[in-house]
């Protein structure tokens, strides 16, 4: 994709290290901007588009959209999960209009072409009478797809890096929480009248904490926050969490703890920014996770799920709700104030303005940004 953009990027880069300021107007609301991260971004990195806990079981699909194409998310009846692009071979027909399903095979609602869960054409009603047709020659199209601690990602390019080595970083950070084996109790979509980007730097930054989320200031302070990854794809760090004290409407532990965390480990919530579409919060008792799917330069759809350790599904006290309700909250408060900067970063009159102190990891997330957008 050809752009005349690029040299106002690198101007960007270089002003913004000279001083940490917000991003220019043009990032926020300019259709040939988002066109270009669709394209840079989400068409050539790995992108989060589910947990392999929501297809369970063999024939279990999901769909989703990235940059634009509709992708098959499938699992097989052996186990293994494949991706493909939600188009048959015939004549292009979609294949899959819900959002997630049970079926044995892939059928084209059009001509009734069949294709096997791995995506072999398995049935071509009167192909046999065209000359030279060969069935192997029209599996669906597949698209790289790896998991990362159970969760599923997608990549649109010819010949991305592996995922393991995308997430090599990471390698046994997360393990207290056994991400893979955990099950999502509830999903959450939001339709947030804002930029994408405005979402990452909001979830980046507890400076707004105290004006905006008064509950969860209450028991987590926004002035505790330490980061221990400063640059880069991955970004965030902790807070502390009041002695005794959950992130939930009740105050108190909702669910079965995903580990035996020691008590000073107990007392902490830790954030992390997974470029380009992830935000993964994972507490004692519940990992939350955010998937972010842009839609337009002034509107981001979010997917939230709250998972759970699989056991705390048979605990007579669990109560899921309780941590739901809290973070309902406490993002609707979040989406409100990303609305607002939105409807005024629209302005003529707005101009870049200077990150403070304690917005450091919304600086390095512009900035790495920035380097894929060159």
């Amino acid at each position: 994709m050809q752009t005349n953009v690029a040299p106002e990027f690198r101007k960007t880069t270089e002003t913004f290290k000279a001083a940490a300021k917000t991003l220019p107007q043009r990032y926020f609301i300019s259709p040939e901007i988002f066109a270009e991260e669709q394209e840079s971004i989400f068409s050539k990195q790995w992108v989060l588009v589910g947990h392999q806990s929501q297809i369970p079981q063999g024939g279990d699909y999901l769909t989703t959209e990235v940059a634009g194409e509709s992708l098959i998310i499938v699992r097989d009846k052996p186990g293994a999960i494949h991706g493909f692009y939600n188009l048959c071979r015939h004549r292009g027909s979609r294949l899959i209009e819900n959002r997630h399903g049970q079926s044995t095979a892939i059928q084209c609602p059009y001509h009734a072409w069949t294709y096997s869960l791995d995506g072999r054409l398995i049935a071509a009603p009167h192909m046999d009478e065209v000359s030279g047709f060969d069935k192997t020659d029209y599996s669906l199209h597949a698209v790289n797809l790896a998991l990362w601690e159970g969760f599923i990602f997608l990549n649109l390019a010819d010949s991305p890096a592996p995922l393991a080595e995308w997430f090599k970083p990471l390698a046994g950070k997360f393990a207290p929480w056994n991400l893979s084996a955990l099950r999502s109790a509830k999903r959450i979509e939001y339709d947030v009248r804002a930029n994408w980007k405005l979402i990452f730097e909001n979830y980046s930054e507890c400076y707004h904490c105290g004006g905006v989320h008064p509950e969860l200031s209450k028991i987590s302070p926004y002035d505790s926050a330490e980061n221990d990854l400063t640059e880069g794809l991955f970004l965030g760090g902790f807070m502390r969490v009041a002695k005794g004290k959950s992130l939930t409407m009740s105050g108190n532990a909702c669910a079965l703890a995903m580990e035996q965390f020691g008590e000073e480990d107990f007392r902490h919530v830790f954030y992390y920014s997974i470029f380009p579409n992830m935000l993964l919060s994972l507490h004692p008792d519940y990992v939350m996770v955010h998937q972010l799917l842009p839609q337009s330069p002034e509107r981001t759809l979010i997917l939230c799920d709250w998972f759970f350790h699989p056991e705390a599904f048979e605990q007579r006290d669990f109560d899921p709700d309780d941590a739901i309700e809290f973070w309902d909250m406490v993002n609707r408060q979040d989406w409100h104030v990303c609305e607002l900067s939105q409807q005024g970063i629209a302005s003529r009159a707005y101009e870049p303005g200077p990150y403070s102190a304690r917005e450091s990891i919304p600086a390095a997330w512009d900035r790495e940004y920035l380097r894929f957008m060159k």
